[in-house]
Parts: C-alpha cells; structure tokens; sequence
C-alpha cells in the first residue's frame, strides 16, 4: 500500500514559509549581495522551481561563511520538492547540527527520516520521529506525524499506524482528509475482526479510537453497537445579555443549491423533501432570520447526473450544495478529485466512504431506530427480548443494530424470527419461540403471587419490526396465544395518519418516530394544518417532509454543530447532532398507540422555540431565486 504524502501545494507552502523564516539574520551578519541571492532562491522556490531553487542554495552555502548549514538544509529541502530526496542525501551528510538553530535540526531530522523510509531503514525512521521532549511548531507537526505512521507501517505496527494518523485527522483538508481517512480504515482493516472486537472491548468510552474501530468492524461486515449520542445544549441558545433575537452559531452562505431528482422512481420522495426543505425556508422568514437565495437542480437520480448538477451549482455560485439523495448520487459526488463547495448529501453513500473536509451526511437510517430501540426497551427494564421482523431490508438492518446495542447495554436475546411475507397466521411461528404465555395486561397486578407459572419475567419484551398490515395480523394472534408482553416497534409501524379502526388492534405498541408528525417540536410550522393542504406531507411522505425540513434546518448550523461536540438542532425527524465523521445523527422521541390513535409518550422534546437566528440589517427576508422556487406559502402549497 502507497501511503500518503502531503499535497504538493500545501508542502510548497510550508517549505516557503520555512525558506522565509531562514531568512532571517542568525549569529552573522550577511552582506546586501547574499541577502539579494538569498531572495533569488526563496522566489525560486516558491514559483516551483525546486531544482534550480536547491542549486541556488547550494552556491550560497559555498559562498556563506555563518549560514552555509542553513543554506544547505533549504537545499536538501528543495531537492525533496522536487520528488529525488536521494540527491539530497549527501547534502544531509555534511550538515553540521550544531549550526543549526530554531526549528532547523528539526527538519533535518524529517528530511534524514523521509531519506531513511526511502533506503526501507524504518528503524531509523522510528527513532528520529519519536524522539522524547522535542518541541515541534504546528507547521511540522502534521509532516512529522505522518512520517511517524510510515514508519510504523514500515515495523509492522498498523495499529500504532492508524493511531498516529487518528492523531492528523482534523488538521487536514480536501484529498488529503479523504486519503488519509481511508488510510487509517485499511490500516485497522488489516488486523481483523477479532483483534478489532479486543481492542474495542477493552477501550473506555470517549477514547478517539473506539468510533474509527467501530467503523472499521462495520466496514469489515460486523454489526456494532450504535449509542444515542449524548444531546448536551442546543444551538441557538440567546448570548447572555445580547438581544432576544440574537442565536448562536445561525450562518448561512450567500446561495444555496438543492440537488434531487425531478423524476422516475424517486420523484414523488423528491417532492416531500423538497417542499418540505420550502415550507422550513419559508417559515423561518417570520423572525425575519437571514435565508439564502436557493436553486434547484435535478440530479436526475443518476451517479452522472449528479456531478453534473454539482459542477453547474458550483459554477452558478452556489456556496453550499444540499443533496444529492440517492446512495449511489452521494458516492458519486464524494468521490470527485476535490469538493470546492461544501456538501449535505442526504444520504450515505453505498461504497460507505466516509465525508471528509466540509462534506456532511444526514440520512434516515433503519440502523438509528433499531439502537435507539434496544436502548429504550433497556431503560424501561427490559432486558429479555424476543424479536419478530418481517423479511424486508429496513426490518433486518434495524434488527441487526438493534441485537448489538442490546448486548452492549447487557440485554439478553431470547430469540429471533423473520416473518413470512403474506401470510395470515403466524401461530406456529409464534410456537416455535417458545414465549412465556401471561395474564392478560387488564387483569395484571402487583402481586405477582396471583401470576401463571408460565408468566414471563417481568424484564421480558418484544422488539418488531414491520408494515402496519403485517403488525394489524401479528398483535392480535399473541394475544390470542396469551402473550400480553410490551411490545416496542420501529417508525414503520404507523403510517404517519391517524386510522383509529385500522389500529387498534396496534394498542399498547411503542415505537419510535420523527416529533414533526405529532407536533412535539415547538417552534416548526404545525404538522396539521400543512398535511391538510399538502399531499407530500401526509402518509408516508410526512417523514420525507419532516427530512426536507430538517434539510434547511441544518443548513445555518452546520459548522457549529462540527465546532461544538454535543450541541444539537431541534428537528422534526428527531434532535439533529453531527459526529467526528460529519455524519447528522437523529435522535427521536417515542409514541405509543391508545384506542387507535398514536400519541407522543412524553409531550414536547423541549420548551425553547426552534432558534432562527440574528435579524438581518434590514427586515427584509432574502429571496429564493430560481423558477421551482415557490416565492411564498401559497405557491409553496400549490406547487
């Protein structure tokens, strides 16, 4: 495997700086005439001229009587530029430490330890970029860390490799990010699977290493567990003593561009986000919070499409891109040479390449609600749980992100099945888990002296994962077989609209949802009154709409949730945190059916209204610019 070098723009930028610092007068004078040479080669260097930029250094070293060793160090410098570090070898040789001074024995121990991988003498390389109390300027230090995890790689230690290069990780940009991100997970990839499972048991939460060996187990095709993160302060929290108005951290860029595709398979999904992302744009305009004009372009659901789309939104001006939404539209986007605009995919790529740079990830995942599952059924002390899931993909994703984070939070997993597709009686498959039958939940007491000797523990529940219909057919036949055991579902198992004759064969199931559909997020435009007017916002469009809103709403805060671990935006698919990966992870509230109808479990998420943001100069909300724009709500709601 070639490793990484740094970009040859940014290291012709740090070797300028280091000729500029060299410049400068050490225990000798120098003569006009050496100061005009000195200067020849500095420009030398910076234009890109390293060989001739090397030669110039070299006649000034024969010429210098008090800065020769300097001279002949930015040589050794500029050869290395250029790509031939062996021709600097015998320059490095006659260099005498003790004249150096500042930073330089530290570039030469660089330059000596390049030269050293280069002759594969990784010992020595080791040595000189580990070296005890050495004090490096922030301008090495991501040279000298990187060649530190060469060398490694070169002893044969991936692991202290990855670590090393863990440690480079948000100094970095563009292609250099995105190589160096990929570095560290093929590096972890070599170890394996269950030296990886060790090394994660034996960390303690909060260590840097344990999320890049989660996704490197994840990459390596094992299921991990998925904790909430923790949600610490919200943005947009008033500044002390600043104006009520006044949010932290609201910024928006000059022009947005949103990428979807505007037919075939994904068209009517493309409309709910779309309006939903609108009615979010448009409502924020009542605090007369600054917006940024937005364009549409369609990326017509295709890897070419949307790079195309992207190129001609970078070209129009765009200062941030939103979308692309299908899996293989966001790979394709992440995977261009550089990103010149910042990028909100709104989805994870299928090749589960990481975002690098100032890309971002916002998606909903089945994986979310399955960890979030486990983690509630655990905190209400359930922690025996039998799984029943339909054959679908969302159904088994969340059941496997479900089992894992229940054995991390030491649940037990008491059986499985996968339900048959179609089918109206599901007895001898609820037979062969062999549930503990119990006493109808109406007729429970506190005594659990009067309880069958069947009865399940008390800690025993239920996690599923289906279509309503096929939840409608599987509830009642458990009761019916006497299993009256708290059931906890995912969002699928409500439609997003209230049928109270349909569900109330769904009372008593738990799940988990976006707050938008029951209006448990104050501050965002009522779910009612746009779902009785808009047809993207009903059904199952109500969460494509609560995603499209969210999509705007991450839109001002988006380096203020990468600046401030823990904050979150109130959404309306869920609380709305950013990882060290750039990805937006949600964290939802829980409903529960009664009498038919679904109702949130706990009322409203928080008190404080959704933040908008500092009032502009003037009231005059900014303008979306382009002719799928809708101008206002009522062309927003005709549209």
């Amino acid at each position: 495997m070639r490793l990484m070098r740094l970009s040859r723009a940014a290291a012709t930028g740090l070797l300028f700086s280091l000729v500029l610092a060299a410049c400068v007068p050490m225990n000798a004078p120098r003569s006009p005439a050496e100061i005009a040479a000195a200067q020849s080669a500095d420009a030398l260097a910076q234009q890109g001229q390293f060989a001739q930029a090397a030669q110039a250094y070299l006649a000034l070293a024969d010429q210098s009587r008090g800065h020769a060793d300097s001279y002949r160090l930015q040589a050794a410098e500029a050869w290395r530029q250029e790509g031939q570090i062996e021709r600097a070898a015998p320059i490095l040789a006659s260099i005498k430490r003790q004249h150096l001074s500042d930073d330089e024995p530290l570039r030469l121990d660089l330059l000596q330890a390049e030269l050293a991988l280069d002759q594969h003498d990784a010992a020595t390389a080791l040595r000189l970029t580990t070296q005890p109390n050495v004090t490096v300027p922030a301008a090495l230090q991501l040279r000298l860390l990187e060649l530190r995890s060469r060398a490694m790689v070169a002893s044969g230690d991936d692991w202290g490799a990855a670590r090393t290069r863990v440690q480079m990780d948000d100094q970095l940009s563009g292609f250099d990010h995105a190589q160096n991100r990929q570095q560290i997970l093929d590096l972890l990839n070599k170890l394996g699977v269950d030296p990886l499972k060790q090394r994660a048991a034996a960390m303690k939460p909060g260590d840097l290493m344990l999320p890049w060996v989660n996704e490197a187990l994840t990459r390596l095709g094992v299921v991990v567990a998925q904790p909430q993160p923790e949600l610490q302060q919200p943005v947009g929290t008033l500044l002390p003593g600043a104006n009520a108005n006044v949010r932290e951290g609201y910024k928006v860029p000059a022009q947005v561009a949103l990428l979807l595709p505007s037919d075939g398979n994904y068209a009517a999904a493309s409309t709910s986000i779309r309006e939903g992302f609108f009615a979010a744009y448009l409502d924020a305009g009542r605090n007369h919070a600054p917006r940024p004009s937005v364009r549409v372009y369609d990326s017509k659901g295709t890897s070419d499409g949307a790079i195309k789309a992207y190129q001609q939104a970078v070209h129009d001006g765009a200062k941030l891109v939103v979308g692309p939404l299908t899996r293989g539209e966001v790979a394709a986007v992440f995977g261009q040479a550089q990103l010149p605009v910042p990028v909100l995919a709104l989805n994870h790529p299928d090749d589960k390449q990481l975002p690098s740079g100032d890309a971002s990830e916002f998606g909903l995942l089945p994986e979310t609600e399955g960890a979030q599952a486990a983690d509630h059924m655990v905190e209400r002390g359930l922690r025996q749980v039998y799984v029943l899931i339909s054959n679908d993909d969302f159904a088994q994703r969340a059941a496997g992100a479900f089992k894992a984070e229940l054995a991390a939070r030491g649940g037990q997993l008491l059986g499985t099945i996968t339900l048959p597709a179609g089918a109206t009686s599901y007895a001898d498959t609820i037979a062969s888990l062999h549930i503990p039958t119990s006493a109808p939940a109406a007729t429970t007491t506190a005594d659990t002296s009067t309880a069958p000797a069947s009865a399940a523990p008390a800690d025993t529940g239920i996690f599923i994962s289906m279509r309503p219909v096929q939840a409608r057919v599987l509830l009642p036949q458990l009761r019916i077989a006497q299993i009256n055991l708290p059931v906890i579902a995912t969002s699928h198992v409500y439609e997003g609209n209230d049928d109270a004759s349909a569900n109330r064969d769904l009372d008593g199931v738990e799940f988990c949802d976006a707050p938008w559909l029951f209006n448990a997020q104050p501050g965002l435009p009522n779910h009612d009154d746009i779902a009785a007017q808009l047809s993207s916002a009903r059904g199952g469009g109500a969460r494509l709409f609560a995603f499209g809103m969210d999509a705007w709403s991450l839109v001002p805060y988006l380096d203020w949730l990468r600046a401030h671990p823990g904050s979150y935006v109130p959404g309306a698919s869920g609380q709305l945190t950013a990882d060290q990966f750039g990805r937006v992870r949600r964290v939802l509230i829980w409903a529960q059916f009664q009498d038919g109808l679904a109702h949130p479990l706990s009322g409203n998420l928080q008190t404080d209204d959704m933040p908008a943001g500092s009032p502009p100069t003037d009231n005059t909300p900014a303008s979306a610019t382009s002719s799928n724009t809708p101008a206002d709500a009522n062309q927003l709601i005709n549209h």
